[in-house]
């Protein structure tokens, strides 16, 4: 009986938060080791299908770098970095949409699907609701930044009562073009912006962004972020997720959240409970 009255107190401390967040729209870029691990790929859907079960709209916007490097060492082509970010050329971008398309995105639908809630997958090629321009095309080759989103789609998506689940390829600027390899983070940051939605999650493999003594910092602005980021607290894979923060925040988006992917249920521990576990940046 004690440990029936605990989950009722649990329910009833996540209540103010469903109610909150009820009809909003939630972008969470699902990455790490959350999309790697059998076990916290099951969490991971269990949290998105209660997410939508209460009332919330997640979209989900994902990456697969690990899956296309497997791939690409398969087929023995050769992948390069320049700065932390991967070239795409054309022989690769065909690999990148196959798997990020493929493999990576219907397995997630599957996984949602498997919990009871529609989803539905798409890349920024369909509905050409992603367009992109080369970021540099002699040196990334068919990495794109986006230039223009048309969010149409996915609110169709979201009225019809599916969950989107999104590949970060983007259409090409002329037919017969290959499209382009985006960047998931900064895909999930812009995805947020044109859906005007609450939050955007960025699933990590650390519990968020931590100071220099390695301790984690709960709540950031966007000037102590940048500040951060001058003196060298922030550095490495961390810079392009809080970049992704501050263009969300810009754009509309109130709270943007780095959290730890690791932690089974990290998604629900964060949205419904008043502690939070990862760090929250707003303005």
């Amino acid at each position: 009986m004690k440990n029936k009255i605990e989950t009722v107190k649990t329910l009833l401390d996540a209540l103010p938060y469903i109610n909150k967040f009820r009809d909003d729209i939630i972008v969470i870029k699902y990455g790490g080791s959350a999309q790697t691990s059998n076990e916290l790929k099951a969490k991971f859907a269990q949290d998105i299908s209660l997410l939508k079960i209460v009332g919330m709209k997640p979209v989900v916007v994902h990456g697969g770098g690990k899956s296309i490097t497997n791939l690409l060492n398969d087929l023995k082509i050769e992948t390069e970095f320049i700065d932390g970010q991967r070239v795409t050329t054309k022989e690769v971008m065909r690999i990148a949409e196959m798997v990020l398309s493929g493999e990576v995105n219907k397995e997630i639908v599957s996984l949602l699907n498997s919990q009871g809630v529609k989803a539905l997958g798409i890349s920024g090629k369909d509905a050409d609701f992603i367009k992109a321009v080369p970021k540099d095309i002699k040196k990334f080759g068919y990495t794109g930044v986006i230039e223009e989103i048309d969010p149409t789609i996915i609110y169709n998506i979201l009225d019809d009562g599916f969950i989107p689940v999104i590949a970060p390829i983007a259409s090409g600027v002329s037919m017969g073009h290959p499209g382009f390899n985006i960047n998931a983070d900064l895909a999930a940051s812009r995805v947020a912006v044109a859906l005007n939605a609450r939050k955007v999650l960025f699933l990590t493999d650390t519990p968020g962004v931590l100071d220099k003594q390695k301790s984690l910092i709960n709540t950031l602005t966007i000037n102590k972020t940048q500040e951060l980021k001058k003196d060298g607290t922030i550095v490495g894979g961390m810079v392009p997720k809080v970049d992704a923060c501050i263009e969300a925040l810009r754009g509309g988006v109130k709270k943007a959240h780095i959290i730890d992917g690791r932690l089974e249920h990290s998604l629900l521990l964060e949205i419904l409970t008043s502690s939070g576990i990862g760090t929250c940046i707003e303005l």
